[in-house]
């Protein structure tokens, strides 16, 4: 299954990956080693840490190459005019103005104002350029934005 992300999202999880294969793999690898220097492993709590922390990493590594051999970077094609992955679209809402960057479901973090362009949101604001509105049901009932500007 093919995942799209931004090339910025993309950029986010490649720095994870390298400092995981070489700061945390050597942090880990050294506090092993200073574990197995107390002697008996069997009973050595910061030893079965240590390899706890090792399992982790080594899973989330996997993870990561496995979601970037996954992943195809959506760039914006700036011949479009309406809004697409990218987007930085600016918004009023009755007397509220709010900014939101399209981005893709992985790299969404609605506390920081990045949606998913598979959020009710985000697809609503797909395609549109300033100027528009753009209606979004929500539970209470709908509410109408006035895309201010799409960058």
């Amino acid at each position: 299954m093919v995942r799209f992300i931004t090339k910025e999202g993309l950029k986010k999880i490649q720095d994870e990956l390298d400092e995981r294969r070489t700061k945390l793999r050597q942090e880990i690898a050294q506090a092993i080693k200073e574990a197995k220097e107390q002697g008996d492993l069997s009973e050595n709590a910061e030893y079965a840490e240590a390899k706890t922390q090792q399992n982790e990493n080594e899973s989330r590594i996997a993870e990561l190459e496995m979601f970037i051999k996954n992943s195809e970077v959506v760039e914006k094609n700036k011949a479009t005019k309406g809004a697409q992955m990218g987007s930085v679209i600016k918004v009023k809402f009755g007397k509220n103005e709010m900014e939101f960057t399209i981005v893709s479901s992985n790299e969404a973090d609605p506390a920081n104002f990045k949606i998913s362009n598979e959020s009710p949101l985000g697809k609503a604001f797909l395609g549109h350029t300033d100027g528009d509105s753009v209606k979004v049901s929500i539970p209470s009932g709908e509410i109408e934005y006035k895309i201010i500007s799409v960058k």
